[in-house]
This record gives structure tokens, C-alpha cells and sequence, in this order.
């Protein structure tokens, strides 16, 4: 079974990164292997906004280079959801353009209990995987 293990320190990372940006939307892309979070790499929502986001496309080029190198895959691509619940909405089902990476959505609509949620996103199709904070 499919499933996402985010080590507690790279979790405490993506969530202090989704407190400073808010309520820009922030993102950013996890690196790994067998399902185990490795590395942690905090990007730039270009587009700046509340309800999506966008990265720069030579930052993820320089960001899929390091991943390779260090002998790892992408795993994940995450971002914060600042005033809505942990569910793609249909802009991000839009826009998941990336096969066989895990969606990680961090609500902070609850900001005393965020909530985290991985969904496998392909053609329109919306599965939840499940996702274990370590």
C-alpha cells in the first residue's frame, strides 16, 4: 500500500513555512525513497497568491537535479491550504500535472491543529494516501 512517512522535523519545517507565508499559499517539494521522506526542499510560490500556487520552473529543475544526484526520487509535492480544509481543491486538481507524486495539503484553517493529507492525483482522479507524521 501506497503511504507517506514525513520525518517530524521536516513536518515542523513545512508547517513553520506555512505560518510565515500565510496567507500566501506556501509550497514546496519532498524528496526520498520507499515512501520515507529524505529531504526537504522549501520553495517560492511565484504566483503569490491566497488560493493557489505556482513554483518557478528553474528552481524545481535545480531542486529534480539535486534529488537525482543524491540518488533519491520525488516522493511528494506540498502546499498549504492557509483557509481551507486538507482537500485538492479544483484548482489544484487542475493543475496536478506531475504523475505519480503524492499531493501533500497542510491546512492551517485550524491553526492549534493543522491537519496533513497526501492524495494521488491523476487525470481528474483524486485518491487519499495516507500520510504518518514520524
Amino acid at each position: 500500500m501506497l503511504k507517506l512517512e514525513i520525518p517530524s522535523d521536516m513536518y515542523a519545517q513545512m508547517l513553520a513555512q506555512g505560518r510565515t507565508e500565510a496567507p500566501v499559499e506556501a509550497c514546496g517539494i519532498l524528496g526520498g525513497t520507499d515512501g520515507k521522506v529524505k529531504k526537504f526542499y522549501k520553495m517560492a510560490n511565484a504566483d503569490g497568491a491566497c488560493d493557489h500556487f505556482m513554483m518557478e520552473p528553474t528552481e524545481q529543475f535545480a531542486v529534480a537535479k539535486d534529488i537525482r544526484s543524491a540518488g533519491l526520487e520525488m516522493l511528494a509535492i506540498y502546499h498549504t491550504h492557509p483557509e481551507s480544509p486538507a482537500r485538492p481543491s479544483e484548482e489544484d486538481i487542475r493543475l496536478a500535472l506531475t504523475p505519480n507524486v503524492i499531493y501533500v495539503i497542510l491546512s492551517l484553517l485550524d491553526d492549534q491543529s493543522p491537519t496533513v493529507k497526501g492524495f494521488l492525483i491523476n487525470d481528474g482522479s483524486v485518491t487519499e494516501v495516507p500520510v504518518a507524521i514520524l
